[in-house]
């Protein structure tokens, strides 16, 4: 290209070379922090595994949850819990970049402590933890074992339910003269031209009921130079004001609404946990009151209450929020007790 004019070919400036300059560095070591970033992301090492109960029957190889897990390896020490799914989980920051050994230890009262080794961190590892006086360690009982069956878990839900009572209709007036020119400091049409009026109606819907599905409107009159001001329900949703204006002739509104009422029951409901070897399993919603076990013992049908501390007197139980909803039990049967 040819210049024609000096100010088409100038040169650079300097300020403008500066300020190119800064971009380019900035834009690099952007690039650069992401990639350093991306880098340490992947060289990260995260082991993930479940503790179960050593079984040879694979029904009974329950998972088991609250085992206090250790895992150690070369200047770091790291420790964590099993949840109610037996899950665990380390996450290793990238000094460590899966070279070195890591030792796992778990640890349960009802248990035997295991210990694990590995370095990759790429498969899923399951711990299997054998229960403390298995049968080959024990000495032939004394007495026979007491026997728990037909369990049932009993607790209290409470519902919701409304009741339709009723509905309410009721119609009133805004009195007014069309056409009448609006003075000052007085109610007016929305334009400020026409004198305009206004009506509230108050409505009660009884001790203990509410209002539902509220409804406004104009039935008589000219309408369309009318509107609801204001339509309140209050926090109980027992009382209900409506007010309206009109800058018309007078007009008639209708107001209508349902009436329920509302009330809380509580339903007491049963379950049938999951029984595997020496564990049963259920869940409840976490809304649950009132929580207790119904079972045969040797025959004679009790009612265990569980407690805040979740104990049975047979057994052991824990429990683990699984959700906003749903919470997890597990209970472990105590020496000198089966389940039939």
């Amino acid at each position: 290209m040819r210049c024609f004019e000096r100010h088409e070919c100038s040169p650079m400036t300097r300020d403008s070379k500066l300020a190119i300059g800064v971009a380019v560095v900035a834009a690099v070591a952007i690039a650069g922090g992401l990639v350093v970033s991306s880098v340490r992301r992947s060289r990260e090492v995260v082991f993930r595994g479940a503790v179960i109960r050593q079984d040879t029957d694979p029904s009974k190889q329950v998972p088991l949850a609250d085992v206090e897990i250790t895992a150690v390896t070369t200047g770091l020490t790291e420790r964590t819990k099993s949840d109610q799914a037996g899950l665990f989980e380390f996450t290793f920051p990238s000094r460590f970049g899966g070279r070195q050994p890591v030792v796992f230890r778990f640890e349960h009262p009802g248990y035997q402590p295991l210990q694990l080794s590995d370095s990759t961190g790429y498969k899923l590892y399951v711990a299997r933890m054998i229960p403390k006086g298995t049968p080959a360690d024990l000495p032939a009982p004394r007495t026979p074992q007491q026997v728990i069956s037909n369990v049932r878990v009993r607790y209290i839900f409470r519902s919701s339910n409304t009741a339709n009572v009723g509905s309410e209709v009721q119609t009133f007036e805004v009195a007014n003269t069309g056409n009448a020119p609006c003075e000052p400091n007085s109610l007016c049409s929305p334009d400020k031209k026409w004198k305009a009026a206004s009506a509230t109606v108050a409505l009660d819907a009884g001790e203990g009921n509410q209002f539902r599905n509220v409804r406004v409107s104009c039935i008589a009159g000219p309408c369309p130079f009318t509107r609801v001001d204001h339509q309140t329900l209050s926090a109980d949703g027992r009382h209900l004001s409506v007010s309206t204006i009109n800058w018309s002739d007078t007009t008639t509104f209708l107001v209508e609404a349902e009436v329920v009422h509302p009330s809380e029951n509580d339903v007491v409901r049963e379950s049938y946990p999951a029984i595997f070897g020496p564990s049963l399993s259920f869940t409840l919603p976490n809304s649950a009151e009132g929580l207790s076990i119904e079972a045969d013992l040797n025959g004679q049908a009790i009612v265990f209450p569980m407690g805040p501390n979740l104990s049975l007197g047979w057994a052991q139980c824990s429990q683990a929020k699984i959700n906003d909803q749903v919470t997890g039990y597990r209970c472990e049967l105590q020496p000198g007790y089966r389940f039939q």
